[in-house]
This record gives C-alpha cells, structure tokens and sequence, in this order.
C-alpha cells in the first residue's frame, strides 16, 4: 500500500434510521458536536430496508466501513424491523469474516435522543478502522 493511501483519512457510509439515529445525527449538529468528516450518511426510512447490497457495494466502490444504525430494540417504528435488521447483518458479518473484512462492518442502536451516542460510535469506528488502515 502506498504512503499516502496509508494516511488518507478513512472514508465510512452509514445508512440510519429517519426516526432515530438520524434524528440523532442532526441534534448532534444542532449542539454542534462533532464527528469525522469522513463520516457520510444515508438516510433510510428503517434500518431494515438497508439490502446487505447496498452494504457489499459501498465497500466495492471504496469505502473503508459502513455502519446501519438504527432505533433500539423494541423501540423501532415499524415493530419489528431492527430484528430483521439484526439478523441480517449478523449474516452479512459471517460472510465478511471469511474475507477477513468483518471490522468494516458495524451495526448499533441509537434513539434519536442519544446525540452523544451517536458520534461516540461513527468517532471510535472511524478511529479503529484509521488505526487499522495506519498498521497495515
């Protein structure tokens, strides 16, 4: 790997939920916190209408993570979507793992009032998959 792809700063997508972690995402603006910029989002009408596609051709075009995010167990608007979502994900991570590809993908819960929440998540994944970027 070339030095400077080394250094690039990573670039993460993240497709959140319109009712929560969206939400979320844009009071963490309004309290003007801040997240890294390479953070870019999707906004979805639910977690689970996110197709493991959508994730698979993120990281073809170059993506170095994706997260979906959505509302808490129990909490979701449309019953039980964040249980699909759940599983899903679960099976896309398995398929990840054989490629050894497992950390770029995350899935966690966040309401729409969990601001801090929300960019303590995208911060620590941006930085774990930096770090990671940096040693190989």
């Amino acid at each position: 790997m070339a030095e400077d792809e080394k250094n690039k700063n990573p670039e993460i997508v993240g497709f959140a939920c319109s009712y929560c972690t969206f939400k979320a995402s844009e009071m963490a603006g309004s309290l003007r916190m801040k997240y890294p910029e390479g953070v870019k989002l999707i906004q979805v009408p639910c977690s689970s209408r996110v197709d493991p596609a959508f994730v698979i051709k993120a990281i073809v075009e170059g993506a170095d993570g994706v997260f979906v995010a959505g509302c808490h167990p129990g909490d979701c608007h449309f019953i039980k979507g964040n249980y699909y979502t759940r599983r899903k994900i679960a099976a896309l991570k398995e398929m990840f793992n054989i490629f050894s590809m497992k950390e770029k993908l995350r899935l966690f819960w966040v309401s729409a009032a969990e601001a801090r929440r929300f960019v303590e998540k995208v911060t620590d994944m941006y930085n774990d998959i930096k770090e990671k970027k940096n040693e190989g």
